[in-house]
């Protein structure tokens, strides 16, 4: 399913109001993105012989945190709120992170893929939509665009296509992502 960018709105407001869900919705990327990392590691960190992924997904995790940082700032720079579901999604990636990390390394990494190939699509229309309208965000997108992939292409070289259930994992995984994305714009 390829979504195509969303045109700028017409009427009084509309390009804000457009602005105010992109921010809502990225810092709630970030955000469970910082947290599904953190249930990865809430597992794996305590494990013997895991201190390989451990290291991996702190790097990750540093990386999430750092863009979620910049959201924040956006967010109060143009007077956002973050979706009212934030807890919600903290809680839910918290337990897809652990979930995962239970099942072994390679279907932690097949998590992580699945996610990033979510947002780096979703990064790209969001690049392609502020292109001309506020090019200085969209080339900070396109950064962080870039740090998606390479978590996403680590995880892939780690061996995600070889978790156990990998095409069911990242299908359910990949829906749940688009979901989350189109009710944190709006909520």
């Amino acid at each position: 399913m390829i979504n195509k960018p969303i045109p700028s709105r017409p009427g009084r407001g509309a390009q804000s109001a457009r602005m105010a869900e992109i921010l809502r919705v990225d810092h709630a990327g970030e955000m469970a993105a910082v947290a599904i990392y953190r249930g990865q590691r809430s597992v794996l960190g305590t494990a013997a012989g895991h201190e390989r992924i451990t290291g991996q997904l702190a790097e990750m995790e540093a990386q999430e945190a750092a863009h979620l940082a910049r959201f924040e700032r956006l967010l109060t720079q143009h007077k956002v709120r973050p979706t009212a579901l934030a807890p919600v999604w903290r809680l839910a990636a918290f337990a897809l992170g652990a979930g995962t990390a239970l099942m072994g390394d390679k279907a932690a990494h097949a998590c992580t893929e699945a996610v990033e190939n979510v947002i780096e699509e979703h990064y790209a229309h969001q690049i392609a939509e502020l292109k001309t309208r506020d090019p200085d965000l969209a080339a900070e997108l396109s950064t962080f665009r870039d740090e998606e992939l390479a978590h996403r292409d680590l995880a892939v070289e780690e061996g995600a296509h070889g978790a156990v259930g990998y095409g069911f994992l990242s299908a359910v995984i990949g829906v749940g992502c688009r979901a989350a994305i189109k009710i944190s714009e709006k909520l």
